[in-house]
């Protein structure tokens, strides 16, 4: 039992210990001319689904949850929001070739279909993220339509 209560001890002085590791904020006040809604005349309806399921984590501003400043979790939202920004930043969008503005749209429509994106690890906490049949759908016949 003293070892039990040891080991809660050195665990919980480690948690408390990790939450002055800071992370760094994915937030900009302003929208670049670069931004893909920008560059891209997108109907409302599709702005308003990219926006709420893509850009937390592929645009240089995210609305963080609560539980942002709680460590571990931190690191792991940094490291996602890191991740989904090096594969595709819709802020950057006019930055790119048209070969690779080609190819992130291909990718887009086949992450849709394929249901990997939104990840199941931002829309189970994120359900206004989660798209419908519908929804996906339009964002894909739109993405094809361009």
């Amino acid at each position: 039992m003293k070892k039990f209560k040891i080991i809660v001890l050195i665990l919980l002085i480690v948690f408390v210990g990790i939450q002055f590791f800071p992370t760094k904020r994915n937030q900009s006040d302003s929208v670049p001319n670069t931004d893909f809604m920008i560059v891209n005349t997108v109907p409302k309806n599709i702005d308003n689904l990219l926006k709420t399921a893509c850009y937390d984590c592929h645009s240089n501003n995210t609305s963080y949850p609560w539980y942002n400043k709680v460590q571990p979790v931190a690191w792991f939202l940094e490291n996602h929001i890191d991740e989904g920004k090096a594969e595709l930043n819709f802020n950057e969008w006019d930055n790119y070739s048209n070969r690779r503005k080609k190819s992130k749209l291909k990718s887009i429509v086949s992450q849709i279909e394929e249901n990997k994106m939104p990840p199941n690890s931002y829309s189970f906490i994120h359900k206004d993220a989660v798209l419908s049949n519908e929804q996906k759908q339009e964002i894909i016949d739109w993405i094809n339509s361009m």
